[in-house]
């Protein structure tokens, strides 16, 4: 008698949230650059305060056996909520044992792809929340990213990335000053960098917005790690991460599986995170 196949062994939620964690950490592709704080994992409440600083100015030079005067360090704060973001397949057993394919497979793939997409938004849109900004009058070129870098102000060079709308990136790419990533010698460091340009990695996303015939291209300085406690530009809070379950429904010879994960994106240091906007085309 030929062995039956059970769908419960097929379908495993815990397999399955393994899988499809690894596979989300692979398809983001704006999210990967925040850091991930997950020091609210297990405590209660769902709102997060998160704080601005306000630099405390240069030190100053001070006469032998004078006080120095003492600087109040300034703070503003801001309340982000967690929220829960989910997605749900339905798999009937003709599809599961059809033999075409593979079914349970493709569901992980897309259920990935799906808390991905989600994730990437949230950070696509704490990104535009920045308060720098840089207009230019002419689709996106070197000379224009120069510009828009340099309202940084830096005193040294920081690893920078700007996030391009895939139909820029034709433009970039007849930039005579665009160096494809596969002839520079340094280490591709980002999820999706194609190039650099400016000193600054370029990474194609479909999530930069177009308004008005205009590209908001965000700019921001990434994470060195020579300084532990310096404030990321975009933090992502996790309260809890990829959990998967499967409910059967057995009138229906019928699995359903779903995704979830709590947390949400907020931008944690305004000063790193830079708005350049560039025509969508040329001449309009």
């Amino acid at each position: 008698m030929a062995n039956s196949t059970n769908i419960s062994e097929l379908v495993n939620p815990t397999v399955m949230a393994d899988m499809i964690s690894t596979k989300i950490k692979n398809k983001l592709i704006v999210a990967p650059f925040a850091k991930v704080d997950d020091s609210l994992v297990g405590v209660a409440g769902d709102t997060v305060v998160v704080p601005q600083y306000t630099y405390i100015g240069d030190a100053e030079d001070i006469a032998e056996g004078i006080a120095v005067d003492s600087t109040k360090l300034v703070t503003t704060t801001t309340n982000a909520t967690i929220k829960k973001a989910m997605k749900a397949v339905e798999l009937t057993d003709e599809a599961v044992l059809s033999g075409y394919g593979n079914p349970v497979g493709e569901t992980n793939n897309q259920l990935a792809a799906a808390i991905a997409s989600k994730m990437d938004n949230d950070a696509m849109d704490a990104l535009q929340e920045a308060q720098l900004t840089y207009t230019a009058d002419a689709i996106i070129n070197y000379d224009g990213i120069v510009d828009a870098i340099d309202l940084f102000e830096e005193e040294s060079n920081r690893p920078k990335v700007i996030f391009v709308h895939p139909k820029q990136l034709t433009q970039l790419r007849h930039d005579e000053d665009f160096i494809s990533a596969d002839k520079y010698s340094g280490a591709v460091i980002m999820t999706g960098e194609v190039g650099m340009i400016a000193n600054t990695r370029v990474v194609p996303s479909k999530k930069v917005p177009l308004e008005d015939g205009v590209y908001i291209n965000p700019i921001v300085q990434i994470e060195t790690g020579e300084d532990a406690d310096e404030t990321a530009a975009l933090t992502i809070y996790m309260k809890r991460d990829t959990n998967v379950e499967a409910q059967r429904q057995s009138l229906k010879r019928s699995t359903d599986i779903s995704v979830d994960k709590f947390y949400t994106v907020v931008l944690s240091n305004s000063a790193k995170v830079l708005l350049a906007k560039f025509k969508e085309t040329a001449g309009v």
